[in-house]
Order: C-alpha cells, then sequence, then structure tokens
C-alpha cells in the first residue's frame, strides 16, 4: 500500500469513528389501556431508544415482539430493559424480552431495571420477573423516584408517578440530543409535571380526549397543562386507549399543539424519531415474514 493510500485510508477510518449519532426513538406500541390491550387496536409495546452506544427497551407490553419481528429487529441486539410499572400493557412480554437480550439465557448480558411492583411484589401486584430471569442479565435493578442511574451508558433519572400501581415511574434521558422524558401512567399535578422541566422531547401518556377522565391516567386537558408546565420542543402522544382513538388522537393532539404553542403529535406504531437538529419522523414499514438469518443459531 503507497503512503496515498495509507492516508486515504487512515482518513475514511477517522470521518467513521467520528460520526455523530442521533439518538433514536423507536415506537413499537402506541397504544394502552385495558381495552386497547385486549383487542390490540394499536400494539401495546412500549419503544426502544438508540443513542450508539446503547439500545434500551422500555415497558414490553403486548405486541412488542411481533412488531419488531416485522420490521426484522433482532431482539439480541438490546442493552437494557426497564420497566415503569406492573401492569399488562407495560410488562406482560418482559420475560421473554430478558430471555432474548441475553440470548435465550445462554449469554449473561444486558440490564434490567423494574419498579417494586415489577421486581418485588406489593399487595396483588407482582412480582412480574421471576427470580431466574432476574439472574440471566449481568445487572438487574429496582428502581424507585428519585435515584440516578447509568442505564447502559445513558444517564436516567427515576421519576415519581401518581398511579394505581404506587410504585410507578417515569424516566428522564439525558441524551446527547437534549432530554428526552417517559411520563408513564398517572394523574396529572403540578409536582408530577414539574419534574420533566427541560425536556426537548416528551412522551406523554394520553389515554383518554378531552376532559373524559380516568384515575390514574392523563386526558388530552390533563395533557395542556403538563405541556404548557414544562414547555418541551416536542410532545408525542402515547399509550393511546380505545376512546382517544375513537376520537381521533390526531385532532387530540391539535388541540393541544393551538392552546400552548408547543408542537404536539399523536404517536403511531412503527413511527419512528430522530432527535437531530429538526426532529425528523419516519415510518418503518413490515416486511414480508420469511425466515430470518439470525434464527439460525
Amino acid at each position: 500500500m503507497s503512503f496515498g493510500q495509507l492516508c486515504e485510508e487512515m482518513m475514511k477510518i477517522y470521518l467513521v469513528c467520528n460520526v455523530r449519532f442521533v439518538t433514536k426513538v423507536m415506537f413499537v406500541g402506541t397504544g394502552g389501556g385495558r381495552h386497547t390491550t385486549m383487542f390490540q387496536i394499536r400494539s401495546t409495546g412500549g419503544f426502544l431508544v438508540e443513542t450508539g452506544k446503547s439500545r434500551i427497551y422500555i415497558d414490553p407490553g403486548p405486541g412488542a415482539l411481533t412488531n419488531l419481528h416485522k420490521i426484522g429487529y433482532d431482539i439480541r441486539k438490546i442493552d437494557a430493559v426497564r420497566i415503569s410499572h406492573c401492569h399488562p400493557d407495560h410488562c406482560s412480554d418482559a420475560a421473554a424480552w430478558i430471555a432474548g437480550m441475553t440470548h435465550g439465557g445462554f449469554v449473561k448480558k444486558g440490564e434490567l431495571y423494574g419498579s417494586v411492583t415489577v421486581m418485588e411484589g406489593l399487595g396483588n401486584l407482582g412480582p412480574k420477573i421471576s427470580s431466574y430471569h432476574k439472574n440471566l442479565p449481568k445487572k438487574c435493578f429496582t428502581v424507585k423516584p428519585g435515584e440516578t442511574y447509568l442505564v447502559a451508558n445513558l444517564k436516567t433519572d427515576i421519576m415519581k408517578s401518581d398511579h394505581s400501581d404506587p410504585t410507578g415511574v417515569g424516566f428522564k434521558f439525558y441524551t446527547r440530543d437534549g432530554i428526552l422524558s417517559y411520563v408513564s401512567d398517572t394523574n396529572y399535578s403540578d409536582e408530577i409535571a414539574s419534574q420533566y422541566k427541560g425536556t426537548r422531547v416528551l412522551l406523554l401518556p394520553v389515554t383518554v380526549p378531552f376532559n373524559n377522565r380516568v384515575k390514574g391516567h392523563l386526558c388530552t386537558a390533563d395533557a395542556v397543562l403538563f405541556v404548557e408546565c414544562v414547555k418541551p420542543e416536542l410532545c408525542v402522544f402515547v399509550h393511546l386507549g380505545i376512546a382517544i382513538l375513537k376520537r381521533d388522537p390526531i385532532k387530540e393532539a391539535e388541540i393541544v399543539k393551538n392552546m400552548t404553542g408547543v408542537e404536539t403529535i399523536a404517536g403511531e406504531d412503527l413511527m419512528t424519531l430522530d432527535m437531530s437538529k429538526d426532529l425528523v419522523f419516519g415510518r418503518l414499514e413490515p416486511m414480508k415474514l420469511k425466515w430470518s438469518s439470525f434464527w439460525n443459531l
């Protein structure tokens, strides 16, 4: 190899190593609540955060594995699983996700984080994770509000919630592209909302439409108050219940946008968001199901 060719190859390596990876969010399932879960009107499968250094899955409910299979995603790539609370639409597929992250339980890797009810149980809730599955990842934590963790190299604050699961939590991720926050299920209060100030992208579980209140969940009117308090650059509705889906979540999101001046959209299954300067949305299209090469174990 000539000196000129060597310099050219070194430049290629330098450029590859210095490419800035934009934080990405994949909305695997945007449904929520018992009726949406029962009928799978939307998948209730949570979302994936990719930072370049880590892949973190949050709230693996029904439909998560199915949707990832449809787009050909290899679950063994996951570095951490986080679960906000012990309700089926947030944790029913947890054991399968843990097994997938650890290559069927044969490779001790990855991290698991869950609320008290998920990991230990409390009253008539949980535990959701068996002792066997707790022992599969390298790290396993029971999380509580006020704590901070380095989750797969991503700083994350554990936030307070006010829900029928008394140990439910929200998450505040400090990405290189700004703070990404997931509120999880909760009643509205100024105290709850204020925790998320400084957030750039707010993932807000809006289960019911304007002023159609259900205890332990947010409606569109609550979303207005939440967004006015936090003042994010973008709010995305997730955890859409059957009532708001029937009413039309796109129109409900427009209400929040018009009343607050903050860009607000209704999430859709397999929608993607690149947290670049311009916040770029995309969509992943399901593939024709066929044998995948990474099934050849």
